[in-house]
C-alpha cells in the first residue's frame, strides 16, 4: 500500500510511505524517484541489519524497530524486530516497511503536518528517534524478567523452566544489544559534525542510553546463568558427597558380610553361640568409629 504522509502543499518536500513492501509498488516508486537497484534489493530483505549509506542522489538508511508480540521464545533479529528502510533526498523521503508501524502516522500527524520538520532530514531524525524509543518496552520487560529469575534461581525446589527462561532471556538481550551496536554507525553519521544539531545530539544520547541498558541486561543475564550453573554444580557435588559418605559406611560392613557369607565348611565362627550377635556388635562398633572419625574431620 502506497500512501503520502506529507505532501508539497505547504511543505518543501513529500513523504511517501510503502506498507506491505510489495515488489510491484516498490519497483514503480523506484523508477519514479531513481532509486538504485541494490538499495531496493536491500530494502526488501526482511532480516537486513541497520545500515547508513550515502549515494550520489540520496541517502539510504535501514533501521530495526521493536516488534511487540506474545511469543516468549522469540530470539532472533527477524522475530524481535521489523525492518524500516528510508530513502532520503532533498525534496522527498520514502519509507518502506512490511509490517504496520504506528509511529510513522504519529510523526506525520503530530510533527510533520504541524510544520515542525522543515526538511526531509528532520523527518529522518524523528523516525530514527522513534525506532530507538521502541526498544524501551523490551528493556523494561527484560529487567522485570531478570528480577523474577533472581528470586527463583536460589529456590531449593527450582522449576525446570528456569533454565529455559534464562536461555531465552540471554538470547533476547544479546540480539537487541547487537542491534544497538550495529545502529551506532547510523547514529554517528546522522550526528556528523557538518550537520550536528540539538536534535541529532538527542538521538545520539538516546542511542548511548539504550546501548548502556542492553549492555547491562546482557551482562546481568550472563551473571545469572553462571550463578545458576554454579548452584546446580554445588547441589550435584553435595549429592555425590552424601552418596560417598554412605558408601564409606557400608564398605566395611559389606566386607564382613561377604566373608561370613562364603559358607566354607571350616569357619568356626559360624558355629559359635555368640557369633551372630558378635558380628552385629562388630559392625555397630565400626559404624560408630567411622561416624566419630567423620565428625572430627568435619565431614558431617
Amino acid at each position: 500500500m502506497i500512501r503520502k504522509l506529507a505532501q508539497k502543499n505547504g511543505l518543501p518536500y513529500e513523504w511517501i510511505d510503502i506498507e506491505g513492501a510489495e515488489k510491484e509498488e516498490i519497483a514503480r516508486v523506484a523508477e519514479e524517484y531513481g532509486l538504485h537497484e541494490a538499495s531496493v534489493k536491500d530494502s526488501l530483505e526482511s532480516d537486513h541489519l541497520p545500515k547508513y549509506e550515502r549515494l550520489s542522489d540520496y541517502t539510504f538508511v535501514i533501521l530495526r524497530v521493536y516488534d511487540p508480540q506474545d511469543d516468549k521464545e522469540a530470539d532472533t533479529v527477524k522475530e524481535l524486530s521489523n525492518k524500516v528502510a528510508v530513502f532520503l533526498a532533498d525534496a522527498h523521503i520514502i519509507t518502506i516497511h512490511k509490517e504496520p508501524w504506528k509511529a510513522l502516522e504519529h510523526i506525520s500527524e503530530g510533527v510533520v503536518k504541524k510544520g515542525e520538520c522543515k526538511k526531509p532530514a528532520h523527518v529522518l531524525n524523528e523516525i530514527v528517534k522513534a525506532g530507538l524509543t521502541s526498544f524501551n518496552e523490551p528493556a523494561a520487560a527484560l529487567t522485570d524478567e531478570i528480577e523474577y529469575f533472581e528470586k527463583h534461581v536460589f529456590l531449593k525446589n527450582r522449576k525446570a523452566p528456569v533454565l529455559k527462561g534464562l536461555y531465552y532471556l540471554k538470547r533476547k538481550s544479546d540480539v537487541i544489544r547487537r542491534l544497538m551496536t550495529l545502529s551506532f554507525d547510523m547514529v554517528d553519521k546522522i550526528d556528523a559534525p557538518e550537520h550536528s544539531n540539538v536534535y541529532t545530539r538527542d538521538i545520539r544520547d538516546l542511542h548511548i542510553k539504550q546501548q548502556a541498558i542492553f549492555d547491562s541486561l546482557s551482562e546481568n543475564t550472563n551473571h545469572l546463568l553462571n550463578i545458576y550453573f554454579n548452584i546446580s554444580s554445588q547441589k550435584t557435588n553435595e549429592t555425590i558427597r552424601i552418596l560417598t559418605i554412605f558408601s564409606v559406611f557400608f564398605m566395611p560392613l559389606t566386607f564382613i558380610v561377604g566373608i561370613y557369607g562364603m559358607n566354607f565348611e571350616f569357619m568356626p565362627e559360624l558355629k559359635w553361640k555368640w557369633g551372630y550377635p558378635g558380628s552385629l556388635v562388630l559392625m555397630a562398633v565400626i559404624t560408630a568409629l567411622i561416624y566419630v572419625w567423620f565428625r572430627r574431620r568435619k565431614w558431617l
